[in-house]
């Protein structure tokens, strides 16, 4: 544990005993929680001989399940007591490779699904656990977030539905916007940066790369992205650039206005290095696009990162785009599910956010504050270190 950024926040009592459930859609990622967690917790147990009872087990992941009847209807079980625990939900609603059988036929899980089946889970817990957190990396319906016509709000309807249900905190990862969280003021939420983890792989892949305004920039691809790209840039110490949409209001093409040209203010490119950072890659259209025109204008090496890789219209775009030099690498998290062949890509970097995750569970466990996991600029100063004394990062 010493290598862990919030020191002693574990001298503090457990607000309960710890127990995990990962929704069988986070599967894999709740797999390496729980053994970051059981790994630090026995360390801790062989240098405190008074820990408390059950706060070192063999594993703190709770049973569960949620099986379909033929019509398509389910019911959500817990196969263990959790009566008095602290209990932490992880849910990926993105993952479209889990199915159920329907009438017969067999039918991919949708958004929608997924957080049915988390409810689900939430009223078998019916109560008994001391605190409930779900930690939930792609916000349900987060794209939905505010109100431009006679439309609903559904974004602010699930945050206000699972406080309703007894959760007391809602944890997640790059929020499409942040602001969502006005729907339930009184409740804990909080939307976690992976720039750190980018900025760490960034650098184990560009041995190269020279961290200066001369040679470096931050660029985000929209307005809507700005604040996550001048942090970064701040960071790093360069300048930022940005592209601004010019959408076609006349006409909805795929639920949205259609994009018809990207704009660039920001300095020049010209032999520089790029970081396009953003919150999500639907379909990649707006990436690679942005991608094009800065190597129009003479950009050297090209990083496309986002948090959320969907890749909602498959991955043979990014693979015509990085065969005409388009880009050099791609990074996206694992908080979301990434395909066999998505792993397998030359081109891709998967950046782990398991322990980081695993961090922010321990920490909340002991109610200790996680404003210092939260803003990850002390970190990020010393990986640069290490990248400029050519050190093993």
């Amino acid at each position: 544990m010493k290598n862990q950024e919030s020191e002693n926040y574990y001298d503090g009592l457990p607000v309960g005993r710890l127990g995990i459930i990962p929704m069988a859609n986070c599967s894999p990622l709740g797999k390496k929680v729980n053994d970051y967690l059981v790994s630090w917790r026995k360390e801790r147990a062989h240098q405190n001989e008074s820990i408390l009872h059950d706060y070192m087990r063999d594993s703190f992941i709770i049973p569960s399940s949620v099986p379909r009847f033929g019509s398509g209807e389910a019911k959500g079980l817990l196969h263990e007591s959790v009566r008095g625990d602290d209990i932490y939900l992880l849910t990926d609603v993105t993952n479209y490779s889990l199915t159920y059988k329907l009438f017969g036929r067999e039918t991919p899980m949708s958004p929608d699904d997924h957080y049915q089946d988390l409810k689900r889970i939430i009223a078998a817990i019916g109560g008994k656990a001391r605190r409930i957190n779900v930690i939930m990396p792609f916000l349900y319906e987060s794209r939905q977030h505010k109100r431009s016509g006679r439309e609903s709000l559904d974004c602010a309807l699930a945050l206000k539905e699972l406080v309703d249900m007894g959760v007391d905190n809602i944890i997640t990862f790059d929020a499409h916007d942040p602001r969502v969280q006005n729907a339930i003021p009184l409740h804990g939420f909080e939307t976690v940066q992976p720039a750190y983890q980018f900025i760490k792989n960034i650098l184990r892949n560009a041995p190269d790369m020279q961290i200066d305004s001369k040679h470096l920039m931050v660029i985000s691809p929209d307005e809507g992205g700005t604040k996550r790209a001048i942090y970064m840039a701040n960071n790093l110490g360069v300048d930022m650039g940005m592209f601004y949409k010019r959408r076609d209001y006349s006409t909805i093409v795929g639920g949205r206005n259609p994009i018809v040209a990207h704009e660039f203010l920001g300095a020049d490119v010209k032999d520089k290095d790029m970081i396009i950072i953003d919150d999500m890659i639907s379909s990649g259209d707006s990436m690679i696009e942005v991608a094009t025109l800065l190597k129009q204008h003479g950009a050297r090496n090209i990083y496309l990162c986002s948090t959320f890789g969907l890749f909602t219209n498959g991955l043979l775009k990014f693979d015509q785009a990085y065969e005409q030099g388009l880009f050099t690498k791609l990074l996206t998290t694992n908080l979301v599910y990434q395909t066999p062949e998505l792993l397998e890509k030359p081109w891709y970097v998967s950046c782990d956010l398991s322990k980081y995750t695993a961090l922010i569970i321990d920490t909340l466990n002991h109610d200790s504050s996680i404003s210092g996991l939260l803003d990850p600029a002390e970190r990020i100063q010393r990986v640069l270190g290490k990248f400029k004394n050519h050190e093993k990062i």
